[in-house]
């Protein structure tokens, strides 16, 4: 019986640099041919990188990745390759797969459902394929899907398969968020199962801005067993063997690859993928969006402010954990009414982490501020004024430090705080990139947890006391939001789930708390459209997710 080796190139793209990307697939290319790879797999839009947005309205942009293309056409010897790239006919363009083979396009597929929601908006660039597409590769026949083109049952890849396809393809660019995984290989299992195929999915890795990409790609049998697994949020040339020719099948309109099925090949290691912890799998995956939004920026180091909080603790662990510490500033920034113990957590946390620390005091700035101010604000009594201004001082602060060394910013603010407002526009919201964006308070706590048992960094007063801001005497959050676990369980579901405030009330909830929530989640939509991007990690995060008007006065 024959034996198709599969090689699936988990790679890590840039959007926009087509010439960096096409020299990485060329060096899989050469990898995959030494172990006599039949098939190597590259993910959806490699060529260009995912998703290259309103770049795709450049001719120039259009033009530079055909040329990409065309390198790695020249590149391509005895291993057949698939490989995701911008398609252009008769001023069209389509979201493509070459199958190239020996310096030769076999034929080009044109994805056929173009996603549309969340964070998609292929509708804006590309016109829908027409035609599924089914390969003859010595009697042994595979259809090539791609992304969203998998997850319709109704879709290509019954059409491939009732074509005569053993095996489909589906080259990939899927952002994470989590349960995601499982999600993809349930599906999949459920094309197996009901079509009698094996499914080859292969997905992109590496941060883009503010969506992460897993890899996670795979191979799951006809009986839906996943054969072969690549880990996530690592770049791999994973190998699986697939026996071919088992089940007879009525090939319609294949079309002949024209390229034998090699005979003996080396030997490979078979692939032993660890699955991690749902808390493991985040905490890995922040760290490689933060790793990738800085090195494709430029950043080599970044600075935040370091409070003694549980947030700009975990940030800082992240940081130092994704950039190196030598890399990470932290700066305690105190006032007159920072705690001793939020000074001692902070230093002793930056001293574990092994990161440079520096304390900058701010009180004599703010009384400098409050005088100032003292002939405009008149009698009116301390309030939200006197405590912003604090943070924003703090934020003037790291600014200064990232113009003067260049060193990326980091917010600390949880998705719990920028869902209803807790923050400071200009102070602690003011930076580059936001760690935590899509992090919701009670899973920062577990977070912080698993990454004291890798190893402690955070002392156990971090985790264990009340959160603060430490903006006036004696203040707590909860003076001002309802407790975390009840807070984002409501969020959860009027941000991810859009549930109206009844429906969330019926559930479980108080309805005044109900009320105070989504009146605070829906005025600071303003605050929002001003933030650094962040890490996605939930099913919807606070942006491109989340498309709600600024001006709106509809109250559900």
């Amino acid at each position: 019986m024959n034996i198709i080796r599969i090689a699936m190139g988990q790679i890590n793209t840039t959007v926009g640099d087509i010439k960096g990307n096409c020299l990485k697939m060329v060096s899989y290319i050469r990898q995959a041919g030494e172990k006599k790879a039949d098939i190597l797999l590259f993910p959806e839009l490699s060529v260009t990188g995912y998703p290259p947005e309103d770049l795709l309205l450049r001719p120039s942009c259009i033009q530079d990745n055909l040329d990409g293309l065309g390198y790695i056409i020249e590149n391509t010897a005895d291993t057949m390759v698939v490989a995701g790239f911008v398609d252009r006919k008769d001023d069209l363009l389509y979201n493509s797969a070459a199958v190239i083979y020996r310096g030769k396009i076999i034929s080009t597929y044109h994805k056929i459902i173009l996603p549309n929601y969340g964070v998609f908006d292929e509708k804006r660039y590309f016109a829908p394929g027409r035609e599924p597409m089914v390969f003859d590769m010595g009697g042994f026949c595979f259809g090539v899907t791609i992304c969203e083109d998998m997850w319709r049952m109704d879709g290509p890849i019954r059409q491939e398969a009732e074509m005569g396809a053993e095996l489909v393809f589906n080259i990939s660019a899927s952002p994470y968020h989590c349960g995601k995984t499982d999600e993809r290989e349930d599906l999949a299992r459920k094309h197996c199962m009901e079509r009698g195929i094996s499914v080859c999915y292969t997905n992109l890795v590496g941060g883009q801005d503010e969506l992460l990409f897993d890899g996670s790609s795979f191979l799951a049998d006809r009986s839906g067993k996943i054969s072969a697994r690549a880990g996530a949020f690592t770049e791999r040339l994973l190998f699986a063997d697939l026996p071919a020719g088992g089940k007879v099948r009525k090939v319609k309109g294949a079309i002949p690859a024209g390229i034998p099925v090699a005979g003996d090949k080396p030997e490979i290691e078979k692939e032993k993928c660890h699955r991690p912890s749902i808390e493991e799998e985040v905490y890995t995956g922040l760290m490689t969006g933060l790793r990738d939004y800085a090195s494709k920026n430029g950043f080599r180091k970044a600075v935040l402010g370091l409070s003694g909080g549980i947030d700009s603790a975990l940030v800082a662990a992240i940081a130092a954990d994704a950039m190196g510490r030598e890399n990470v500033t932290g700066i305690l920034m105190p006032s007159r009414y920072t705690s001793a113990e939020s000074a001692r957590d902070a230093g002793e946390t930056a001293e574990n982490l092994g990161i440079t620390f520096m304390e900058i005091p701010i009180d004599e700035v703010f009384s400098k501020y409050l005088e100032l101010l003292k002939p405009a604000f008149g009698e009116k009594k301390p309030d939200t004024a006197e405590e912003n201004l604090q943070a924003r001082i703090r934020g003037n602060i790291l600014m200064a430090i990232s113009n003067k060394f260049g060193h990326l910013v980091l917010i600390t603010g949880n998705k719990s705080e920028m869902s209803v407002g807790y923050s400071t526009l200009y102070g602690d919201m003011a930076g580059g990139f936001g760690v935590l964006k899509d992090v919701y308070k009670t899973f920062v706590y577990r977070l912080a947890r698993y990454r004291n048992t890798v190893g402690r960094v955070m002392p156990e007063n971090v985790l264990t006391k009340a959160p603060t801001a430490e903006l006036r005497h004696g203040q707590k959050d909860q003076d001002t939001l309802p407790p975390y676990d009840i807070l984002d369980e409501i969020l959860k579901k009027y941000i991810e789930k859009d549930w109206g405030c009844m429906d969330i009330a019926e559930s479980g909830f108080d309805e005044e708390t109900v009320k105070k929530v989504i009146r605070m989640v829906d005025r600071s939509e303003y605050k929002r459209r001003q933030a650094p991007p962040g890490i996605k990690i939930t099913p919807r995060a606070l942006g491109k997710d989340r498309r709600i008007p600024i001006t709106n006065l509809y109250r559900t």
